[in-house]
């Protein structure tokens, strides 16, 4: 089983929810990895890392690639004066969610970065043959963003399992509104996850335990 966490954007909470699959999978007895396939802003950031400490565990990740440039990982390379090679990172994320019972892809920013010359983070999902879980942000705008992003997975031929609404608290009109109305819009269930403050890694899996429906996860 292959599962892929993307979003609409940068920053709307992807490694926090690959953490927390990945962590409660592994605490259910399944056997399961995250994969990065490339980690821009490298130092400091390293995604493959958190979910490492999510689940005490340096087996929980693995990353493909890092770049130091805080850019789409296609752009990054060519600042560092090198390439990435799409068929290569293609067959190493293939063998590398191929090798747990459960492998989860990480996306890198949204749909559409760019990851190597035409290819961008979509066309490695689908290649991957991978479900998605579409992380997205709660308040007003997020009805275009996701709407697109799911017409975009679909038609790439990549099944949604489900919405997440990451840092939903409920205060505006919009963000009251808008799980129905995606629903609506898109077909496909919802799910909430309220403002949570992270100070440990493993508080992640703790979190996703307790507002992911479990048909957002997948099983071996």
């Amino acid at each position: 089983m292959r599962l892929a966490v993307v979003g609409t954007d940068t920053g709307v909470g992807k490694t926090v929810v690959t953490a927390g699959v990945t962590g409660v999978l592994r605490r259910d007895g399944v056997d399961a990895r995250a994969v990065k396939p490339y980690q821009t802003g490298f130092p400091p950031d390293d995604d493959a890392a958190f979910v490492q400490a999510a689940c005490d565990d340096d087996e929980a990740a693995t990353c493909l690639g890092r770049l130091e440039p805080p850019l789409a990982p296609r752009v990054a390379a060519e600042r560092e004066g090198t390439t990435i090679d799409y068929d290569d990172l293609r067959r190493r994320a293939a063998d590398a969610l191929a090798a747990p019972a459960v492998g989860v892809l990480e996306g890198v920013g949204g749909l559409r970065v760019p990851l190597a010359a035409e290819h961008d983070v979509l066309d490695l999902v689908a290649d991957c043959d991978c479900e998605a879980l579409l992380v997205a942000r709660s308040g007003l705008g997020t009805l275009n963003h996701t709407a697109l992003s799911v017409d975009a997975l679909e038609a790439a031929g990549v099944p949604v399992r489900g919405i997440v609404l990451n840092e939903w608290a409920g205060e505006t009109v919009a963000e009251r509104t808008n799980p129905a109305e995606l629903e609506r819009m898109t077909g496909l269930p919802v799910a909430t996850v309220p403002p949570a403050d992270i100070d440990e890694p493993a508080d992640s899996v703790a979190l996703v335990d307790a507002h992911l429906p479990d048909p957002f996860l997948p099983t071996a």
